[in-house]
């Protein structure tokens, strides 16, 4: 269980120059900066294409899965103004004044609510942000204490948003199936009731942005993450050939990265890529993370026919519920908790 800390969105509020001790971390390395135009950029995926049967675009999607583990969606069919409703109810809510939040602050026996996660001693650095914490889906698992409470419209707009992206997880898993030349049962059947849950990230500017870090370089523990940016500030950075590289979201679109579930379901083909956010020294930002995974109870290995002696299995069978034991129990420290599961040939 994570460890109770104060909120950055205050701390930030005060005139500082310097960060407390416990944020600071001096020695990160840079990301590429060069003239935006140049850098590499994550895939573009155009969801009406694959959905038309588009060979090109499936190609495209198998690529960016193989090669960049992340690749923006558009076309994706989700109404833009539901996307600015929610948007714009989730900045409100985590702009409420403290009195109000501490409403829905995590408690030492729930990582639910407002806080920080993966904060596993007291010496620990932390990270320069906020966050909110929920269980959305299935709807039987939400936590009593905090749904019902959101204020209207957001928690209808809420409703809404989960179930839309919940539709576009699984219709981008059966295209990564097709893709892959499995029996889309094989994979799909491991998502029935999917488990959805929602991160509510706020990086607040900070004085000294190069010394401290909103989030720190991990992989997600779960199969697919579906990410909306909330407002038109970078941060997002992902691992790549040993670079940090920032994502430039496109307005609209949907961020979707692959987690450790989905690289141990492929044997290793689709990966999971190491990412961190980063802080700006002027400007708030706040993004929108839906992670989706099985139910705990499901056996967690690569799929069968993806396992061949070209390509023994690269990572032993274990239930969800042990593998987000062993994530949930350490800190974020890039791909190390994947490399428990992996198998030492």
């Amino acid at each position: 269980m994570s460890l109770l800390v104060p909120s950055v969105h205050e701390l930030a509020k005060q005139p500082i120059t310097e960060v407390p001790e416990q944020y600071l971390r001096p020695n990160q390395d840079s990301p590429i900066i060069s003239n935006s135009d140049t850098l590499p950029q994550i895939p573009v995926i155009d969801l009406s294409k694959l959905l038309s049967e588009d060979v090109t675009e499936l190609e495209k999607l198998d690529h960016a899965c193989k090669e960049w583990g992340f690749f923006q969606v558009i076309n994706h069919g989700v109404n833009p103004l539901l996307l600015e409703n929610v948007k714009r109810g989730v900045e409100e809510f985590l702009n409420l004044p403290i009195e109000k939040k501490k409403q829905f602050w995590q408690t030492p026996e729930d990582s639910q609510g407002f806080g920080q996660m993966f904060v596993m001693s007291e010496d620990q650095k932390l990270e320069w942000a906020d966050l909110f914490f929920i269980l959305t889906l299935p709807s039987y698992a939400r936590n009593p204490r905090l749904f019902p409470n959101f204020p209207q419209p957001l928690r209808d707009n809420l409703e809404n948003y989960t179930l839309e992206v919940k539709n576009l997880c699984i219709t981008i898993i059966d295209r990564m199936a097709i893709a892959l030349n499995i029996e889309p049962k094989e994979v799909v059947e491991l998502f029935e009731d999917i488990s959805q849950a929602m991160r509510w990230n706020q990086y607040p500017p900070c004085p000294q942005p190069e010394n401290v870090i909103g989030l720190n370089p991990h992989s997600d523990a779960g199969a697919l993450t579906i990410l909306l940016q909330v407002n038109e500030v970078d941060g997002l950075q992902i691992k790549k050939d040993g670079k940090w590289i920032p994502v430039k979201p496109l307005s609209n679109a949907f961020v979707v990265n692959i987690g450790d579930t989905m690289e141990i379901l492929t044997n290793g083909i689709y990966r999971s890529i190491e990412h961190r956010a980063t802080i700006n020294s002027e400007k708030e930002r706040i993004s929108i993370a839906a992670f989706h995974r099985p139910q705990m109870n499901k056996s967690l290995g690569p799929t069968p026919s993806l396992v061949t002696p070209e390509r023994p299995a690269l990572f032993r069978r274990t239930t969800v519920a042990e593998y987000y034991k062993t994530f949930l129990s350490r800190e974020l420290q890039g791909k190390s908790c994947l490399d428990v599961f992996r198998i030492q040939n």
